[in-house]
């Protein structure tokens, strides 16, 4: 199994891939995507299909994590966060990929053991859990970490069942 968590977002969009075999699992990649805000919608979610296109076949990615959205203050941005997850939804589709969402708060109680953690908590948990993970610049890097986990851990749950 190898599973890509992403953070999607319009300007940053965070990614992690985990790749589990044989009971051991392993970091393969983490980052995140920075998209210009000068640059229009469109242009930004192409550069946004092509880097996550290359991320599944690089890695040769077999599931995906993703968080849940929730609306906020800015109903714009929320719908244009729809046409990343859709585009992530497309790829899946493509690739066949086994697609895992969780809600924030699952996500955050899964990693931490609180689901009312803040982003800083997360951070800190996954620097811990993921040792070689070093000069990480966004918390959209430690969130996909999280949901990347996640992912990983209640995958092997489903299996298990």
């Amino acid at each position: 199994m190898v599973l890509l968590g992403i953070d999607p977002g319009l300007r940053f969009s965070g990614f992690g891939v985990f790749k589990k075999e044989k009971g051991k699992t392993s970091l393969l990649d983490y980052g995140y995507l920075k998209m210009s805000s000068s640059k229009s919608l469109i242009e930004r979610v192409g550069v946004f299909h092509d880097f996550f296109d290359e991320k599944i076949k690089k890695w040769q990615v077999t599931e995906l994590a993703l968080e849940t959205p929730f609306l906020g203050r800015n109903a714009q941005n929320f719908l244009k966060l729809g046409y990343l997850r859709g585009l992530l939804y497309l790829l899946a589709g493509r690739y066949n990929l086994q697609v895992h969402e969780f809600s924030p708060r699952e996500v955050k109680l899964s990693v931490t053991g609180f689901g009312g953690a803040t982003k800083e908590q997360v951070s800190r948990v996954i620097l811990k859990i993921l040792p070689g993970v070093k000069n990480v610049e966004r918390d959209d890097v430690t969130d996909a970490l999280a949901v990347c986990l996640c992912g990983v851990w209640k995958s092997r749950l489903a299996r298990l069942i």
